[in-house]
């Protein structure tokens, strides 16, 4: 094993499903097989990890995909370099609407996009004020949102504008009809629709590729400063990956899920049985994800060209989208 130039590692995350990998490495103490001795830190929200991530109090974190692309063209206006080397989980975002606005609306959970998309654009043309909240401007979410409401409506698409809420706080917000509907990762669909608040009426698989959604992200000159670290990092957390692709009893993930408070409701085989084995499903395929692709970062600035109003020229962005892969994880 290669010298680690730091041990003691600082890994921010947001409590989601996707995060799910960095807590089962630290558990199995595979982060410990490798000579690190690991702190997972839960962060309030994505713009505290992101600002905690560039300033160096975190040394590397479970990030939106797209702040990377942001932070590389200084659209964050930090203007401090994230890349990654790691994907940790791929389009896999739902969206839900309150089940009032449902019933109102004559939206069900079996409508296709476009047409549930059309009903809510015929509702905001009749004046009607219907709120949507995505996780953070630079997310995939945002996209997912934007795409859905093109599918009835261009213009509209370009001009709705959003509430932006940490993943957490989505369920207890539409509890209290702050907002009307919100696309953000599990479990907090699920969450708000066991409570009885919200209805999951589109899968994000439906409205994009397969782009990565969440990463392993850090600066740019941490990973030139820390690189057998860094691969030690990937190391464990792929070990875990690996483990989540193969596992067939989930009493033990669902458990430290619960002990983490991401997960903050009974499913099982017994009790609310289409959502345990959705929420299964999700965490087994977090086990596929592959290294990040250039791609994915072209099609990303892609839409903040489209709805984020980044100007650039198209001949830099593959130079862009390249610049926000670890080279490492290039070859």
């Amino acid at each position: 094993m290669q010298k680690l130039e730091k041990t003691d590692i600082q890994l921010g995350y947001i409590p989601l499903l996707d995060c799910v990998a960095l807590l089962w490495a630290e558990h199995q103490g595979y982060f410990a097989e490798q000579g690190l001795n690991v702190t997972l830190t839960q962060e309030p929200s994505w713009a505290s990890l992101r600002d905690r991530l560039a300033f160096g109090f975190l040394d590397a974190a479970h990030c939106l995909s797209a702040m990377l692309p942001a932070s590389v063209t200084g659209k964050d206006h930090l203007g401090i370099p994230l890349q990654t080397s790691l994907t940790l989980s791929t389009n896999c975002a739902y969206i839900s609407l309150s089940q009032k606005l449902c019933y109102e609306l004559n939206i069900h959970a079996l409508d296709l996009p476009k047409n549930s998309a059309e009903k809510i654009a015929s509702a905001i043309k009749q004046n009607q004020t219907i709120q949507l909240a995505h996780v953070f401007q630079h997310s995939i979410h945002h996209y997912i949102l934007r795409e859905w409401l093109a599918l009835a409506d261009t213009e509209l698409a370009q001009t709705q504008t959003f509430s932006t809420l940490p993943p957490p706080y989505m369920v207890e917000a539409i509890s209290t009809q702050r907002i009307d509907g919100f696309c953000v990762g599990e479990p907090w669909n699920t969450q708000a629709e066991i409570q009885g608040y919200s209805r999951i009426i589109v899968n994000s698989q439906d409205i994009i590729d397969h782009i990565p959604d969440k990463v392993l992200a850090f600066t740019h000159d941490w990973a030139e400063k820390h690189p057998n670290t860094l691969k030690a990092i990937n190391f464990a957390i792929q070990k875990a990956q690996n483990d989540l692709l193969q596992q067939t009893h989930f009493s033990e993930i669902f458990s430290l899920l619960k002990q983490y408070h991401i997960i903050r409701f009974d499913c099982s085989e017994q009790i609310h049985v289409e959502a345990f084995h959705r929420i299964k499903s999700i965490i087994q395929n977090f086990g596929k994800n592959q290294a990040p692709h250039t791609s994915d970062f072209e099609w990303m600035i892609q839409k903040m060209q489209q709805y984020d109003q980044l100007n650039i020229e198209d001949e830099k962005v593959f130079e862009i989208a390249q610049s926000c892969i670890y080279q490492d994880a290039l070859g």
